[in-house]
Formats: C-alpha cells, structure tokens, sequence
C-alpha cells in the first residue's frame, strides 16, 4: 500500500510525513510481524501496569466488549475495519490471558470513533490540521506537542491558523473562539452519535459494567504515568473525572 490510502485514513498526519514512511517501512517489517508485536507489547504493558484485579475485571467484560465490536457500524469506516479484521486472530496466536484481545477490542472501538470523528470534520469542511489547531485552541493541548508529533511544519501550523483566525474560530493567540468553542462541541456531539452503533444494543446496567470494567485499568495506567497529560490524541486524564 503507498502513501495515498495511508494519508486519506490518518486523517490528522501530515502527508509529507506519512510519504517519508509509506511504504518504505513495509521494508523493514512485514504487515502481519508488526500486529503481532504490537499485541503482544500492549498485553505484556497492561499486564505489568494494571493490577490482577483491574486486569481481571477488564477480562471479564470480553462477552461486553465483543458484543461492542460486532455492533459497530462498517462502511466508512476504514481503521476501524482494519482493526477489527485482526482481533478475533489475536488471543488464540499470543495467550495472553485475554488481555491481547481485550486490547485489540478497545482498539477497534476507539477506530470506530475516530472513523466517524474524521466523517464528522470532512462534513464541516475542516482538514486534519485545521482539527489539531481547533483542539488545541479548545483543549490547551500544547501547539508544539501537535504539529510536532504529527510531521507539520510551523509554517503549515501558521497559514492555518490564519485561515481559522479569518473564519472566527480562533483568536490571534491561538485560543479558540466562542463560534469555534461551539463548533468544536458540535464536532464531538456529532462524533458521538456516530459511534453509538457499537453500544446501541446494550442495556444500561450492561453499559455501566463495562465503563467501569474498562476504568480499572485507565485509572492505573494513568497514575502510572506512562501516558503523559496533556498529549496528542487529546484524551483527559481520568483521574479528574473520580475526584
């Protein structure tokens, strides 16, 4: 696969980015060496991070999480789709207590957000980078965290901060605006909706055993401090949420 398909389903990288790895690296790695590298690595890191508790606890929601996976919409969805091609191959290849296939399974529903996160940008004639400055300019993530992590260039940050600054979605500073403060909470509403599919058949008490399954685990890995805050994905710390 070349860079094309690449850049179109990671929405927010920099193309020059993605044409400087794609697919040259499929030269170093092969496809199918890389996903079972990644799974075993994301297993071996909760299995260290998350106590036996928390880890059996989020193995124990595999019945909800699958259900969650085999509920999620399809077409358009092109990660999520990836994903969800692997991880019924994963347990069975690592025995990793089920905690490989409960990693993928999450995996497969944070794609299927995301999936729906970039329908929703395109929908409101917002490009990747022009999400990042909107997220920064709402959220307080670090400028520099983005545009770095994501191979974009100060000059490509500052023509499109200028362009947002003109359509009223952000100050001169970079904060966002009251109009972009609203369309960014429009974004996520809409992002929202378009990942219910995954839980829709699920009742409320079936809901809330697996948030708090899955809060377990996210509450150690982030008192662990291996996931940093603030960081580029934009997810909070969950830990503010229990206090």
């Amino acid at each position: 696969m070349g860079a094309g398909p690449v850049t179109a389903a990671f929405f927010g990288f920099a193309p020059g980015m993605v044409a400087r790895a794609v697919p040259g690296c499929w030269d170093v790695v092969a496809p199918a060496t890389l996903c079972r590298v990644r799974a075993i690595a994301a297993a071996e890191a909760l299995n260290e991070v998350c106590s036996t508790a928390a880890r059996s606890v989020l193995v124990g929601a595999l019945p909800l999480l699958r259900r969650a996976v085999a509920g999620a919409a399809g077409p358009g969805r092109v990660l999520a789709g990836a994903n969800r091609g692997l991880w019924p191959q994963i347990e069975p290849a690592l025995g990793t207590g089920g905690l490989g296939e409960a990693w993928q399974a999450v995996t497969t529903l944070r794609e299927h957000r995301g999936d729906g996160h970039v329908a929703a940008l395109v929908a409101h004639g917002l490009g990747g980078l022009e999400a990042h400055l909107l997220a920064a300019g709402t959220k307080g993530i670090p400028a520099a965290l983005l545009r770095e992590s994501r191979g974009w260039s100060e000059a490509e940050w500052a023509q499109t901060r200028a362009r947002l600054e003109a359509r009223g979605l952000l100050h001169t500073d970079g904060r966002a605006t009251d109009a972009g403060r609203t369309l960014h909470a429009e974004l996520e509403a809409r992002t929202d909706r378009l990942a219910e599919p995954a839980y829709g058949t699920m009742s409320d008490g079936a809901l809330a055993e697996l948030h708090g399954a899955l809060g377990g685990c996210a509450l150690e890995v982030a008192a662990a401090g291996v996931l940093p805050f603030p960081n580029p994905m934009g997810l909070p710390d969950v830990r503010a949420r229990r206090r």
